[in-house]
Order: structure tokens, then sequence, then C-alpha cells
């Protein structure tokens, strides 16, 4: 046994590297889990239990693939080129090039991505005189995809009604159109591999004779379909070795689904996974926090880290009147960690939506403190946010080109290509600007006539307004917003869009002239080339979504608030809050030192004031493990107007919450603040986002958010069967259940 391959190993982890047969090992966040995977795979080929080629090891991405492979490379003497390993597409599609003719597929098929799989549905919708209008290409795609990844075709598909019914036409004939153009798109490298393996028993059998020993990274992540592609490749005496986390099980809104994990020991015949609950990364502060809170879900199989590490810092705990004070707050933190010695790179700013970083960006900015936006783009440069600035530089000023040429397709009104060539012809051949030119053509080209009318019309409506009231307008009008609800995960975008009213009242606050003009060019100047390189000392901004699989030394956990975090649309879903609390999890684990968490009284939400209650994840962590901190830059919050204190006197949820866990004292001076208790609002909402109520005409419901103040404090309830409804706060009659 070559025992310098398994030295260093803690008990655990040996023990799942060498286990026998089949394995589910639950791999908690920093327990080694690659190292796991590497290792049992070197040792079976040591061992000789297997030879390379009798391998197949699937993980989610190419980095964690590639990842692999060099270790393996380091710790066996071969050629790790011609090894099975890979993501579940790169694999598909290796199967389906050595079996193309069987597959029926030709040798040379193409792949299609996202924006290419578009592109041919709207040829297909054009080809078939489609009203693009009612079947929105984007609606199309996304019907496909999401049955593609469910393993069904068009005629498996139950269509109830005719809309649907017709939404399978499409997918049939989208289906019939790739095939003469011998193309697939993602889900199609999937489904094609399984039915290929499914119905060709030879070829079945063949692989299930090879490969001896198939492992998983990220079992938790896998679909139905990809772990029934699975099975298929295992034959009655391959192994099949699983490694995951339920705890981290976050992705299920692109089809993971973490009862696989369960499934699997029973089909596998399982008595009990292997547990990796030695965590190599964090302090046990940060660690019983994370166990505290996850241990409040009730479907999972269930496990506590642990660590040598030592205790740690306690966890700082940040509430601010703001979302504006929020990041204040963490600009000011940031600053006095650099003077401690820590580097930009080694902090962390997590939040649960794009939208968040808008405010926290800017107090960056403004700092002059160097930052990158991880896993996504930074506010003004996001798509959706370019789009709205182009409408709003066309209010400011209908000649510019640049701006014209973004939007006047976009969101589609039918002016093609050909169209914009002919009026780029006009304008250059009378000197004029392409909106001078679209403006002569008159009625020619009714799309070009309805953009025209769209952009006068919002300027008229626009003219005297304040800045923020021309940015709802836009909003309102543009079509961008219900452009992005077709889209299968537009809800981030249209929050993005949301956010751009809250970015100029900032600003209308900030500016001593608060004009249009001035705020587009203080988004251009934010948008300009400031954002650190990769290779520079940068603090780094992200989701928690895309945090996952990291680690830094400090983590800032942003807006836990309800509504915020956990989100409000998972309330309303089926194990919706057990993946919020999840997503906690994860956030929570990615520090390894000092850990903030902070939250805000009130956060703007399309130009208004929303006030709501800290997070019940706040309220999950033990109190023992959290130091208050209160470093207002002002004394005291401002005394509310009369009329306008949405809490109430005769509540005490707030307090009573506050008493069990929230309102945490402590006498301990950091960052040069002495820590006292923050100030807590002297009244209470009635109910908190998340509680069921009552209403005697719409029956039972969800309180999902407040917004406005004093008289016109409104509260919403999401409904089953009617959806949201907005109720005036004073009036409405709710009963709790």
């Amino acid at each position: 046994m070559p025992a310098d391959l398994l030295e260093g190993l803690n008990p655990d982890q040996l023990a799942a590297v060498t286990a026998p047969g089949s394995a589910l090992v639950l791999a908690g966040a920093g327990s080694g889990k690659t190292r796991v995977l590497t290792t049992r795979i070197a040792w079976l080929v040591q061992t000789a239990q297997v030879s390379p080629m009798g391998l197949l090891a699937v993980t989610f991405t190419n980095k964690a693939a590639k990842e692999m492979l060099t270790r393996l490379s380091a710790m066996l003497p071969i050629n790790t080129r011609g090894l099975w390993v890979g993501t579940f597409h790169g694999l598909c599609n290796r199967l389906l090039r050595a079996h193309h003719r069987d597959a029926g597929l030709p040798q040379l098929f193409q792949i299609l991505d996202s924006a290419d799989q578009l592109s041919a549905i709207k040829r297909l919708l054009k080809a078939l005189n489609v009203d693009t209008d009612k079947y929105e290409p984007r609606k199309v795609q996304a019907f496909i995809n999401m049955n593609k990844e469910a393993g069904l075709r068009a005629d498996k598909v139950e269509a109830w009604d005719p809309y649907t019914r017709r939404l399978t036409e499409l997918f049939a004939e989208y289906d019939a159109q790739c095939n003469r153009e011998g193309v697939v798109d993602f889900a199609e490298l999937l489904l094609r591999s399984y039915e290929l393996l499914s119905r060709n028993a030879l070829l079945r059998e063949h692989y299930q004779t090879r490969f001896r020993h198939i492992l998983v990274d990220e079992f938790q992540d896998t679909s139905k379909l990809q772990y029934a592609w699975l099975q298929l490749l295992a034959g009655p005496d391959t192994a099949l070795f699983a490694v995951g986390d339920d705890d981290q099980s976050i992705y299920a809104f692109r089809g993971a689904d973490v009862g696989n994990m369960g499934v699997f020991m029973r089909d596998m015949g399982l008595i009990e996974p292997i547990k990796l609950t030695q965590n190599y990364r964090s302090h046990s502060t940060i660690l019983d926090a994370a166990n505290a809170v996850i241990a409040q879900n009730a479907n999972r199989l269930g496990k506590d880290l642990w660590t040598d590490a030592g205790v740690g810092e306690p966890i700082r705990h940040y509430q601010a009147i703001d979302d504006r004070e929020e990041a204040g707050f963490v600009v000011e933190a940031i600053n006095e960690l650099y003077r401690e010695g820590l580097a930009y790179a080694d902090i962390a700013i997590l939040y649960r939506s794009n939208a968040q970083s808008r405010a926290i960006e800017h107090a960056l900015f403004t700092a002059g403190l160097p930052y990158r936006v991880y896993g996504g783009q930074r506010f003004f440069e996001r798509a959706e946010i370019k789009h709205a600035l182009a409408y709003l530089r066309l209010i400011a000023n209908p000649e510019d080109d640049n701006a014209f040429l973004r939007v006047v397709n976009f969101p589609t009104r039918g002016v093609g290509a050909r169209s914009l060539e002919v009026l780029d012809a006009a304008a250059r051949q009378g000197g004029i600007s392409l909106w001078q030119a679209a403006c002569a053509g008159g009625g020619k080209n009714k799309g070009l006539a309805g953009f025209v009318q769209l952009v006068e019309g919002m300027r008229a409506e626009a003219q005297g307004l304040g800045l923020p009231e021309a940015v709802e307008i836009m909003l309102a009008r543009s079509g961008l917003i219900e452009h992005y609800k077709t889209e299968k995960e537009g809800e981030g975008r249209i929050e993005n869009l949301n956010e751009l009213t809250n970015a100029a009242l900032a600003f209308v606050g900030e500016s001593d002239e608060p004009s249009l003009t001035a705020f587009l060019a203080h988004a251009a100047l934010e948008a300009g080339d400031h954002e650190a390189g990769a290779s520079a000392d940068a603090v780094q901004l992200m989701t928690v979504h895309a945090a996952k699989g990291l680690e830094f030394h400090t983590v800032f956990i942003t807006g836990l608030e309800e509504g915020l975090f956990p989100h409000e649309n998972a309330l309303n879903e089926q194990d919706g809050l057990e993946e919020e609390r999840r997503l906690m999890y994860v956030a929570l684990t990615r520090a390894r030192r000092r850990l903030f968490i902070s939250h805000a009284q009130q956060r703007m939400l399309h130009g208004q004031p929303r006030y709501g209650l800290p997070s019940r994840f706040l309220e999950e962590i033990p109190a023992a493990l959290v130091h208050s901190l209160n470093l207002h830059r002002r004394s005291s919050p401002p005394p509310p107007r009369a009329g306008q204190d949405l809490w109430s006197q005769d509540a005490t949820q707030l307090r009573s919450r506050a008493e069990r866990g929230m309102d945490r004292r402590s006498t301990e001076d950091w960052g040069g603040g002495k820590v006292v208790q923050p100030p807590q609002p002297s009244r209470a909402l009635p109910y908190k986002i998340g509680a069921r109520v009552s209403h005697p005409r719409y029956g039972e419901g969800v309180v999902s958010g407040y917004q406005g103040q004093g008289a016109e404090a409104e509260i919403r309830i999401a409904f089953p069967k009617v959806g949201d409804k907005w109720f005036l706060l004073e009036y409405v009659k709710l009963t709790p259940c």
C-alpha cells in the first residue's frame, strides 16, 4: 500500500479514500474534499484496483476538472490526457463524438451556446410566421431547455392548454431544425447522451464494463437527469463514489436536486454516509455559527463542522440606519483592517443579490479603495443598466448616436440591420444625426417611427421633473422591465434596474448639480476603467452564489434583512427557506479568521424607503458568538417627522427579538470605536416578513414586504391564488395563522 499517498489524511479522509465499493461522502466546507477525490483516484490506480482507463470522474466546472488533473499528474506517473475526467457536458460531448452515428449526429456536429440557441429560435419563429409578442423567443428557449433538462422530448410534454400545446409544437420544430443543421445545444448534449445509452444495450454494456469506478464531485448539485445518466454508466460491478454536501446545495434554480443524495444511498444500499467534518479553513466561532444556522433545516443528512484551529475572534454585527450607512461602515472597517496590515485581496464583501452592490461600489469608489466584482460586472457596466442609461442619454440628448444604436431595437421593435443601414446612409448623406434621420423618415418604418414617438414621449414627461422621477418614467415606458420578465433569470436584472432609481436618489442627495446630465457623467466615471486588474490587490465583491468554493481571511455579509436574505421570493417556494438557509451557511463558511454581519433598518426600494426586520438568520446565530458594533458617523438617527413613523408603539416583536439575541452588548473596543448597543426602533412592524396571515377576502397568504411611511405605509401579502396584493397598513384586517 502506498503509505506516502495516504500520509497526512485524517481518519475520516482515510476512510473515504480507502472505502470499499460505493460510498457517499458528506464533505463539509473546508474539509479537504478535492484532496480526498484525487487521492482516491491515485490510490485506486497505485493499488492496481483499476486502470486509469477504467475511471470516470465528473465535475461541475472546467476549472475543477483542470485542478483534479493537475493534482493527479503530481501523484501518478501517467499521462492524464486520456483520462475520462471532465464536466457532465464535456463528457457527454466526448461520448457523442465517439458514437455520432449511433446518436444520429454528423461527425462534425456543432454546439450552440445560449446566444446561438436564441438566434436559432428567432429564425425558426420568423420562418413559421409566429407572433413573437405572444411567443417571445426567450420564453420559447426557456420552455425547451426546461423540458430537455427534465429529460423530456416534445412528444412527452403534457400540454393542458392551447398556449402550451403551441410551445410544444415549436419545441418539436426546433428539434427538427437542429437535426437538419447538425447542431446541438447544451441541454441536448446530456439528453441525447442519456437517450443513446438508454436505447443501445451493447454500447451501455461496453461502458458499464469499462468504467469500474465512477467518481462524482459536488453531487448535491446534480439534477435528476444527470443522476439517471450516471446510473446508466454504472454496471453491477461498478463502484459509485459521490462526494458532496447537502448543506451547500444552493442551485435549485438550475435544476439541482439535493434529494439525489438520499436516493443515492437507497439505490446503493448504504446505511450511513462517510462524514468529513474537520474543517481546515475557519476558527471555531465561525463554524459554531454556521452549525447553529444550518441545524434549523429539517431535511438534511446531518453533520457538524469542527476545527482544532482555535476559537478565534467573535463575529462582529453591525446594525445600520440605512443601506448607505451600511456601505459606509464596511468601507470604514476595511480601512482599519488595511491599516492593520491585511491585504485588500484577503477581504470579501458578500450580498444576496447583485443589485445590492451599487451602494457598496459607490462607497468604495468614493473612498478610493480598489475593488473587483467577482463573477459579474460592476453595477454601471451591466448590460441592463447600460440599456437604461442609453434611454436616459436620449432623454437628455436625442442626437446621441451611440445611445440611439444601443436601444433603437432593444427591446425588439422590428428595426432590423437593413433598416439601420438605410438610416445610417441617410444620416451620412445629410450630415445629420441618426435621430434626425429617423424623424425625417416619417412613418416609412413602423419600428423607427414607434421608437421616435417613445423617446419624444419620455422627454416630454420628464420635462421639469427631478432626476429620480425621470428615471422612473424611463423604466416605466422603455419596456426594459417587461422584456426581462420573459428571461429565465431576469429577476436579477429587474432588481438592478430598480436599483438605478436609488442610485439617482443618492446622487441628488450628494451632488451640487443633481441634473440628468450630471448623473450620466457620474455613471460614466464610475463605469470607467477603475476596476482593479486581475492581479492587483483589491477588495472582492460578489453574490453568495458566486462565493461558493472560495475562502477569504475576512468576510462581510451584508443586507441581512427579512425579504432580502432570506429573499422574499424564496419564502413562497417549496424548500425555498431551507435553500436560503443553506446559502447563509455557504456565506458564513467563506470566512477564515474574521466575519462581519450587517443589516439596515431602512433600505431604498424604487426610490421609497422600505423598512425591514433583521434576518431570522441573525437570530439563529448564538448570542455568545457575536459582539455588536455601533460605529455610527452620526450619533443618532434623525427623528421621524409626524406621520412618518411606521413602527407600532404597542408591539413588542422587535424588542423581544432583540432581547433573545439581536441586542448583544459588549464593552469591546475595535478599530478605535467603542462598542455600544445599536439604536433600536421605538416601534415594531405588526407582522414579520414570512409570517402567514389570513385576509377576509383572499384567504391565507404570506407577508412578503413593506413600503412607504405613516398613513401611506403599505404591507404586501403573497396569496397562492391571486398573487401579490398591497394594502394600507392602517386599515387592513389580517389574522395571524
